[in-house]
C-alpha cells in the first residue's frame, strides 16, 4: 500500500502542509510515521482529509466544531457533562409553545436557586 509525504498529502488533498501539520497536532487526522518519524499517509488518512474539507464546505463548520466533536466521541466523561447541560439549557425551538418557555424559564431559576 502506498503512503505519501506530509508534500505529497498536500498536494493531493488540497491542504497545505503546515494545515496538515495543526490537523494531526488537534487530532482529527493522524498519519502513521516512518522508522525515521516522517509522516507517511496512506490512502484512507487521504480520504479523510477530502471528506474533512468536504464537511467543512457542506456544512460551514470550522476546524475546532469537528475538533470538539472527535473530543466528545473520545472523553465519555466531557459528553456526559455536555449532556446533562443541554439536558437543562436547551432553549425551546422557534415557534414553540408558550408553555415550554415557562417551561425551560422554570428550570433556569430552579439551577440558579441551587447554585
Amino acid at each position: 500500500m502506498p503512503t505519501f509525504t506530509v508534500s505529497q498529502a498536500a498536494e493531493r488533498t488540497g491542504w497545505s502542509p503546515r494545515m496538515l501539520r495543526y490537523l494531526e497536532s488537534t487530532g482529527l487526522v493522524i498519519p502513521a510515521r516512518s522508522a525515521s518519524g516522517y509522516r507517511r499517509y496512506g490512502e484512507h488518512d487521504l480520504e479523510l482529509l477530502r471528506g474533512l474539507a468536504e464537511l467543512r464546505r457542506r456544512f460551514d463548520v470550522e476546524l475546532d466544531d469537528v475538533a470538539f466533536v472527535v473530543r466528545l466521541r473520545r472523553e465519555p466523561e466531557l459528553r456526559d457533562a455536555v449532556e446533562s447541560w443541554l439536558a437543562g439549557a436547551t432553549v425551546p425551538a422557534a415557534g414553540a409553545a408558550e408553555a415550554d418557555w415557562i417551561a425551560w424559564e422554570q428550570r433556569k431559576h430552579e439551577q440558579l436557586l441551587v447554585a
